[in-house]
């Protein structure tokens, strides 16, 4: 693993296994969120963004974390050399993403954009949530397998199955 890229919907557990995948593999971790939104929740520009993406993506070795514009979904998987999926049921990702949107009422977050907080954003995150999976859970399932022939193709769809390739991440 040298290029790998993690998708799946908010709450599916991608950044605690990037954080695993980074220090097993020895691989920069970068996460879309933090090219994608600016303080304040404030969007990048789409070209910055495409800059600093592809940027990211013609690099020798990145673990890259995250959905962003669907084209650079694209562009990231065909830079991949593994592209990690995790597609739990809908209410598992709105149950761990409500988790995880409390516990940041409490506990500092490290993964959000320089300047954001998670509270704000909760009802904005369950709306996406919920869009992903109606919108682009079909379509990235199928470009990704599409990839499988060429690519290490690794699909987690339960949380059994994520706690087995975390604790093993070969």
């Amino acid at each position: 693993m040298t290029k790998v890229m993690v998708i799946g919907n908010a709450g599916g557990g991608k950044t605690t296994l990037c954080a695993v995948l980074s220090a097993t593999h020895q691989l920069p971790y970068h996460s879309i969120d933090t090219l994608q939104w600016q303080p304040g929740w404030q969007r990048t520009p789409i070209a910055l963004f495409n800059e600093a993406h592809d940027k990211l993506i013609k690099q020798h070795r990145w673990l890259l974390d995250g959905y962003g514009p669907w084209e650079s979904v694209l562009k990231r998987m065909n830079a991949a050399d593994t592209i990690i999926v995790i597609d739990h049921p809908i209410w598992l990702h709105f149950w761990w993403a409500t988790l995880r949107q409390l516990n940041s009422l409490v506990i500092k977050q490290t993964d959000v954009p320089l300047g954001c907080s998670r509270w704000p954003v909760t009802w904005k995150l369950y709306k996406m949530i919920w869009r992903l999976h109606k919108t682009q859970r079909a379509k990235l399932l199928k470009e990704a397998t599409l990839r499988s022939s060429e690519k290490r193709f690794i699909y987690l769809s339960s949380p059994s199955e994520l706690d087995r390739f975390t604790a093993n991440p070969q």
